[in-house]
């Protein structure tokens, strides 16, 4: 059994989801016009729901006291598998001793990163984070928090998305962050369709919570404390000491709680991990629709034929359903129906023939670059990218890949900016 099939298992039973939308209409729902989701039959049994061991003496080090009884100890090594872990070629860690081995640490280094010692096992202020913290203003209005690691703490999150997260498929529909697809490959299923539907979900990295996160590496096969210990150095609780901005963030109650930071290497994998479910529904959702259905992180876009126009008023319901049903929020603002009259674009690719780079984004990226030229390139670097180099480079070939004949000009453009 393959590992994407043993993730849809542990979610619904040993049975692949169906393709139809369940969707039952009582009385009242049709007098509401609204139709109702059915509920999934999620498993209640999986290989890792052992409940975990109260012991007299300290079963190993870093072993959590047992708050009741004051002679004992919460041996939490209880649920894993090992066969499962070998099998896919992950790394067998059953303790934090042995996880602090894995990662080149020594245990109190561990310890130090995941703030074991500290009350609620959280930062009590910003000198004490392991986190560069800053405030970034979205395009839409608002601001974002982005939460970059400092390099101890950075270079244990590449190694976990090596060693493990990077060993672990995602659902097909998801195209960002994933090797060998792009925001072009999720782009190019929607080329020349007569209706565009797009969504956006709400604080996508900060709606993922430790507990989800843990939850993700106890279905891979860890037990319950390593899963802790990973789920501990890929979240983060923002301290109570860090500056706001005059309106403050919105949904700033997911950043007070241990969540995904926008920074951190391990992030993106996570999220579209903790999105399998959602992406397997909204897949078999399209599917029942006669549409296409791709997401790249927080941008979900479904696309169809003249039929899809008319059920809109049923899809529309069930998709939003399905979001609420999986723990994360759409933000209505942003969710558009774009016929193919008007300008179709998919996360920054016009889509109403064939993929093509937005002539309004080529615009503002050429003003970028007349400016690093003009003013140098610290200038235009708002958002605080740590190598903006690197990330306007790439957003050039990308230019170049999708209309070569825009793409040289910008190019000519970067050969003019300074880089000293």
């Amino acid at each position: 059994m393959s590992l994407w099939q043993l993730l849809k298992n542990l979610l619904f039973g040993g049975t692949a989801a169906s393709s139809n939308p369940a969707v039952r209409n009582t009385e009242h729902e049709r007098r509401r016009g609204r139709p109702r989701l059915q509920p999934l039959n999620y498993s209640q049994h999986s290989r890792n729901r052992q409940p975990s061991r109260q012991v007299s003496e300290k079963p190993y080090l870093y072993a959590r006291k047992d708050t009741y009884r004051q002679d004992g100890w919460y041996d939490l090594r209880e649920g894993g598998d090992a066969e499962f872990l070998q099998q896919e070629g992950l790394p067998l860690i059953e303790s934090p001793a042995e996880l602090a081995d894995w990662l080149d640490l020594k245990p109190g280094q561990l310890a130090w990163l995941t703030h074991f010692f500290s009350p609620g096992s959280r930062a009590e202020s910003v000198e004490q984070s392991h986190y560069h913290y800053h405030w970034v203003s979205k395009r839409s209005g608002g601001e974002r928090l982005i939460e970059s690691p400092k390099p101890m703490l950075k270079q244990v999150q590449s190694k976990i998305l090596q060693g493990i997260l990077n060993q672990v498929p995602v659902h097909r529909s998801c195209h960002g962050f994933t090797r060998g697809r792009s925001i072009l490959s999720n782009a190019e299923p929607h080329c020349g369709q007569r209706l565009l539907l797009k969504f956006d979900l709400q604080n996508f990295y900060p709606s993922v919570s430790l507990n989800r996160v843990i939850a993700i590496f106890r279905s891979l096969g860890y037990n319950r404390e390593v899963a802790i210990w990973l789920g501990r150095l890929t979240t983060t609780a923002i301290p109570s000491s860090i500056p706001f901005p005059e309106e403050g963030p919105k949904g700033l109650r997911d950043y007070l709680a241990d969540h995904l930071p926008q920074g951190a290497p391990t992030s993106p994998a996570l999220a579209n991990l903790s999105a399998f479910s959602l992406d397997l529904r909204l897949h078999g959702l399209a599917n029942s629709f006669g549409a296409n259905y791709t997401r790249y992180a927080d941008d979900i876009t479904f696309s169809g034929p003249e039929t899809l126009l008319k059920s809109l008023k049923t899809l529309i319901p069930l998709v939003e359903a399905v979001i609420r049903d999986e723990r994360f929020t759409v933000n209505k603002a942003k969710r558009k129906v774009i016929r193919n009259n008007q300008r179709q674009t998919v996360c920054g690719v016009v889509v109403n023939e064939h993929p093509n780079y937005s002539r309004k984004e080529f615009d503002r990226l050429k003003a970028m670059l007349f400016n690093c030229i003009r003013f140098g390139p610290d200038s235009q670097n708002r958002e605080g990218h740590p190598n903006f180099r690197e990330h306007l480079w790439g957003r050039i070939s990308f230019v170049k890949q999708l209309n070569p004949a825009r793409g040289a000009k910008l190019e000519a453009l970067w050969n003019q900016i300074s880089w000293s």
